[in-house]
């Protein structure tokens, strides 16, 4: 293999027999159409480079979140962001919940930070509780990681505590990267939009990934009021890091309101009905609002599911979990259907 460091994520269909993905927590309807035909429409300007500074696509995220322009920085991809956050401030000390999205912890090592982790319980269903932000006066962090919905429990944070852990912040000047790529298919989330202007400390990471089916595209970006940060992180990446094709289909994904609500029914039908089905199958899952499900089950479930064709998450790398977690994403009805029937084919065997 090229690269010697193993794969951290989910998603890696290839150099397999893999006909069904519920590795990748995408938008189960797939691309948008007018996404597509965006990024044809924008094949005849390969020849030129890409527009640096995203104008287009920032005036339209502006006009979407009803924010400045000021407050946006596009990037190859929410990862992409996170490191340039993390070379931007160089924590001495952060922040992050455990579990959670293991991109924060390789970010933060790359810049020798120290990570103190706060341990999510299954008996609290993984929840971030009211006990962090003392968490926090403790520890004297400079930069804090959240996600909000979590990846990969599915769980919502309170506002309140949100508003807690903002003010904390706020009072001791500590950062705060809030990872919300998945709330727009999660139920009722509530963003924090409303507080960048009076709250320069925090960072607010959006993505195309998830919610517009557009993962091969890598395209996300960051709003925070604090011009200055940006432009820290701004400088820590390459030029035209934003390819030509993925503006344009960010601009044209952005439009996709009735998509957005379509994909959301269908999330709500979904993952209820498939989290009854896998309780009834003896996992124990958490109460997941979002597009994913966060499982414990029997041991070797995600190479057995593999050797048939279907990928899941195992979730053994994830800190605060171990063997026999996984992570399935919520797909259509009919691929849902199929899973199950993998699985009990897998468990029968097991007997």
């Amino acid at each position: 293999m090229l690269y010697q460091t193993e794969n951290q994520h989910g998603g890696d269909i290839y150099g397999g027999s893999i006909t069904l993905d519920f590795s990748a927590n995408t938008n189960p309807l797939g691309t948008p159409p007018s996404v597509l035909a965006a990024i044809t429409q924008a094949l005849p300007q390969l020849h030129r480079y890409p527009d640096p500074y995203c104008r287009a696509l920032v005036k339209a995220i502006a006009e979407f979140h009803r924010i400045p322009e000021s407050y946006i920085l596009c990037g190859n991809g929410a990862a992409e962001l996170i490191y340039a956050c993390c070379a931007a401030i160089k924590p001495q000390i952060a922040v992050e919940p455990a579990p959670a999205f293991a991109e924060y912890t390789l970010a933060l090592a790359y810049m020798g930070s120290k990570v103190e982790r706060y341990l999510l319980r299954q008996d609290s269903a993984l929840d971030l509780d009211e006990n962090f932000p003392a968490f926090l006066e403790k520890v004297q962090p400079e930069l804090v990681f959240l996600c909000n919905p979590n990846n990969p429990t599915g769980r919502l944070i309170s506002p309140a505590l949100l508003k807690r852990t903002l003010l904390y912040c706020r009072e001791t000047g500590t950062r705060l990267l809030l990872d919300e790529c998945f709330l727009d298919l999660s139920d009722d989330g509530v963003s924090m939009l409303a507080y960048l202007r009076d709250f320069p400390q925090l960072l607010i990471l959006k993505a195309f990934t998830k919610s517009y089916g557009m993962a091969g595209v890598r395209l996300g970006y960051c709003l925070c009021a604090d011009s200055a940060l940006l432009e820290k992180m701004a400088g820590t990446s390459q030029p035209w890091n934003v390819s030509a094709l993925a503006q344009a289909a960010g601009v044209a994904a952005l439009r996709e309101t009735e998509f957005l609500r379509q994909t959301r029914t269908l999330i709500c039908t979904e993952r209820p009905w498939l989290a009854e089905r896998l309780m009834e199958l003896g996992f124990w899952g958490c109460p997941s609002k979002a597009n994913y499900l966060l499982l414990h089950g029997p041991e070797g479930l995600e190479e057995a599911l593999r050797q048939q064709g279907i990928a899941i998450r195992n979730c053994a790398n994830y800190h605060g979990l171990g063997d026999g977690w996984y992570r399935i994403a919520v797909r259509r009805h009919e691929e849902n259907e199929l899973l199950l029937a993998a699985i009990k084919q897998t468990l029968q065997r097991s007997v």
